[in-house]
């Protein structure tokens, strides 16, 4: 739920509302992925400040504080038609997102290490991905009656029934045994020589999959062979993503975590590319499918193989594997909004990005060698 709330609505509620939001105000793509950057600022010094300031003790207090100014943030855009103060709404928005992700996942994480139970955080994942569906389901029927305004403030009280069933639910993790913590770095964890490697492929992750993630609502919206409401495609991505998640922990468990976030990066490049080279209604389905399916199931993997690195502070290193995650997030929409604005189409930004996410991976393959140690396939 914290997810649905700061991921799947906080978040990416933006790429459905987008189409609707320039319908109206007929704002540029430039000024669309500047919103968006925004928002992914945000995300970076939210995720920036997860790993520098210590939050062990009062993960839960920073947790449900985050909650509310993803809802108020959320809110707040149905209420304004200004620019300025959308980029500062985004910000914030973006901000909390940074501090739900890294906090949740990190409770989680530790909860079900300690019951070696890893691989179920596919499940929690998954909560990205209900989130997203709720909001293509939700929007075009809160636009027919409230239009663009109504949706962002009908999502926001979604959310609050939502943050009222975590609030009354979580419970941190109790404390992990440092023996546990030592026999895991002893016996279980790959050499941390190979971490910079996983930081800068996830950096490119972000960088790509975001031009996806942003503008693939619009993208749709504008094929002329496309048939139907555009937001559509963003209810695909939704269902895909939701199973994406406990699918692809259990191939990591089954291939190895590496092999298997490789042709997970490589199966999303071909997505993103694929509105280009299919360019038709079938074009778009196919890579709403193999979007949804791989963005979540690649953080699902990453996350949990940088926590295994780390597991005595499990917050800092997602908060350095996000932030970097962040920056590319940055980069990518305003690339491509001035590329879309310039060429008066997407396709330049979509080829350019499903190239940067297919270096990524290649950049992992040298870490395959890893998986041939008994000790790091065992905690899988």
């Amino acid at each position: 739920m914290s997810l649905i709330i700061a991921m799947g609505i906080g978040r990416f509620a933006y790429t459905p509302i987008l189409p609707l939001m320039q319908d109206d105000l007929s704002f540029s793509n430039a000024v669309a992925g500047y919103l968006a950057t925004s928002n992914y600022a945000g995300y970076l010094i939210g995720a920036i400040l997860t790993g520098v300031i210590p939050l062990k003790k009062h993960r839960t207090i920073f947790l449900r504080l985050s909650l509310i100014i993803s809802i108020i943030t959320t809110a707040c855009m149905g209420l304004t038609h200004s620019d300025i103060l959308w980029y500062g709404l985004r910000f914030l928005s973006g901000f909390a997102s940074a501090y739900v992700f890294v906090l949740a996942s990190s409770i989680v994480l530790d909860l079900l290490s300690a019951r070696d139970k890893t691989n179920w955080s596919g499940i929690f994942y998954g909560g990205v991905g209900i989130g997203i569906f709720l909001t293509g389901l939700i929007i075009p029927i809160l636009n027919r009656s409230f239009k663009w305004e109504g949706s962002w403030v009908g999502l926001a009280i979604l959310s609050v029934i939502f943050t009222f069933f975590v609030w009354i639910w979580l419970k941190d993790t109790p404390h992990i045994p440092d023996r546990m913590i030592k026999q895991e770095i002893s016996t279980q964890v790959p050499p941390l020589k190979w971490l910079p490697w996983l930081i800068i492929a996830y950096g490119l992750e972000g960088l790509g999959y975001i031009v996806t993630g942003t503008f693939i609502v619009s993208i749709a919206q504008k094929t002329p062979s496309f048939s139907g409401d555009a937001i559509f495609v963003w209810m695909i991505v939704g269902l895909a993503a939701v199973p994406s998640c406990i699918i692809w922990s259990s191939l990591a468990k089954k291939w190895g975590f590496v092999k298997t976030l490789v042709f997970a990066m490589i199966l999303q490049s071909l997505g993103i590319a694929m509105p280009v080279i299919l360019m038709a209604q079938t074009g778009l389905v196919i890579s709403a499918l193999l979007f949804g399916a791989t963005f979540m199931g690649i953080t699902t993997i990453a996350t949990t193989l940088a926590r295994q690195m780390s597991p005595s502070n499990s917050s800092r290193i997602i908060g350095y594997l996000t932030a970097v995650y962040a920056v590319g997030q940055m980069i990518g929409p305003t690339i491509a909004g001035i590329l879309s604005s310039f060429t008066h189409n997407y396709n330049s930004a979509l080829l350019g990005a499903a190239c940067v996410v297919l270096v990524g991976a290649c950049l992992l393959l040298k870490g395959i060698q890893f998986e041939k140690n008994p000790n790091f396939s065992k905690q899988y």
